[in-house]
Parts: structure tokens; C-alpha cells; sequence
């Protein structure tokens, strides 16, 4: 594992129990305790701090386009890419097998270990602390969050496809991954015309495809497909 303290003053944060953060950028493949417990409770903070925010910014919003909205900012893609720009995957620490697969650097073992962080902060800081830490990392997402189109990606990369008289995307379980109780499922969307696939991972099947949707629509718009 790399030292830390590069980590920790980009987050503007120092832990008064440093087994805290050895705990949460544990992963499970190197034994207990790693950070599961962690990141269960960190995926609470970060839902509870995304609702909080959005609540605050869009006082005229109903209930159904704030859960919507909340939805876009923490799903499996949106964290994975914050753990990136963090460079989690440089401070993890991965049984000998996950290290030689390259395994630690999956969207959902990222995207855990970011969650595991944030639970970590909260049990040693508390709530203002955990809060405060992402602030700085979620700034830029809650700035580009866009409420103007609430559609779910599925609905919008179909609705893209039809347009241009395309044929619509396949979806495929790729993997489910986990515990029964914090299952990872990794899906495929691939389309023919031109032939395309975006494999990403969500805590649920349904979320998973809606990412996969997400990207690949990403991808079309932006000319890279």
C-alpha cells in the first residue's frame, strides 16, 4: 500500500484512529477485518449527504425527480470515477491473488473501498467530518448534475437508438459478485449498429443496466463509438 497521507490531504482530513483508515482501504481478499462493515455504513452517509444536498438546492423539486436526480449521483459509475481520481486503487490493500489478477482495480472493489472511506471518516469524526470530506469530493458532480432531463437512462438511450432508426441494446448479467446480503452485479449493454459494449457493475441488477445505459449513451453522443 502507498502512504496515505498524499489521500488523506486531498481530502482535507487527519484520523484520530488511524485503524480506521487501514480497515476501510482493506479489501476483503487479504482476510479480516477488511472493509465491508465499512462501506455498508459509509453507502448510508453518502445516500443521506447526496439527499441532503439536493433537498437544499432544489427547494421547488418533488419527492419523485429528487430521488431521481439522487439516483444519477451515486450509482456504481459516478463513484467508481471519484475513487479513480483518487487514486484508491494505489492504496488498497488485496490479497496476493486480487494483486495479480489486477482485481483491485474493479469498479466495484473502487467503488466499495471509496464508500468504506466515508464510513470510516464518519465513525472517527462524526457526521459534520464525513460531510465535510464530501464536499470536496462530490463538488464538481453536484455542480453538473442536470435536473432538466429526469428520464432514466435506459429510457433516454432507447429513446436515442429509435431516433437515428437503430436497433435497440441487449442487456446481459455478466456476474453477480458478493455476499447474499451485498451482492455486485456486472452488466453488459451492447448495441449492433455501430457494434458497441459497456460493462459496468451496481449493487443491483437493475442499477447496473441503468449505468451501462448511462455510459453507453455517454459514449454515442460523444462521438467515441
Amino acid at each position: 500500500m502507498s502512504d496515505p497521507q498524499a489521500l488523506l490531504a486531498r481530502l482535507n482530513y487527519r484520523f484520530d484512529d488511524p485503524s480506521l483508515l487501514t480497515m476501510a482501504l482493506t479489501h476483503r481478499s487479504w482476510g479480516r477485518p477488511n472493509n465491508e462493515r465499512l462501506e455498508y455504513l459509509g453507502d448510508s452517509v453518502l445516500g443521506l449527504f447526496v439527499a441532503e444536498q439536493l433537498y437544499r438546492r432544489y427547494p421547488d423539486m418533488s419527492e419523485g425527480n429528487l430521488t431521481r436526480l439522487r439516483a444519477q449521483l451515486v450509482r456504481r459509475e459516478t463513484i467508481t470515477e471519484l475513487a479513480r481520481a483518487l487514486e484508491l486503487e494505489c492504496h488498497l490493500i488485496v490479497g496476493r491473488g486480487e494483486l495479480k489478477s489486477g482485481g483491485y482495480r474493479r469498479d466495484s472493489v473502487l467503488g466499495n473501498a471509496l464508500e468504506a472511506l466515508i464510513g470510516a471518516i464518519y465513525m472517527d469524526g462524526g457526521i459534520d467530518a464525513a460531510f465535510a470530506v464530501l464536499q470536496v469530493v462530490f463538488a464538481d458532480k453536484l455542480d453538473e448534475a442536470d435536473p432538466g432531463d429526469l428520464r432514466d437512462p435506459k429510457t433516454r438511450l432507447q429513446e436515442y437508438l429509435q431516433e437515428k432508426a437503430l436497433p435497440l441494446p441487449h442487456y446481459l448479467l455478466v456476474e453477480q459478485d458478493g455476499k447474499a446480503h451485498n451482492p455486485t452485479f456486472t452488466v453488459s449493454c451492447r448495441i449492433e449498429q455501430p457494434q458497441f459494449e459497456c460493462v459496468v457493475s451496481g449493487r443491483t441488477r437493475k442499477l447496473a443496466e441503468q449505468a451501462a445505459a448511462a455510459r453507453m449513451l455517454s459514449r454515442l453522443v460523444a462521438g467515441d463509438v
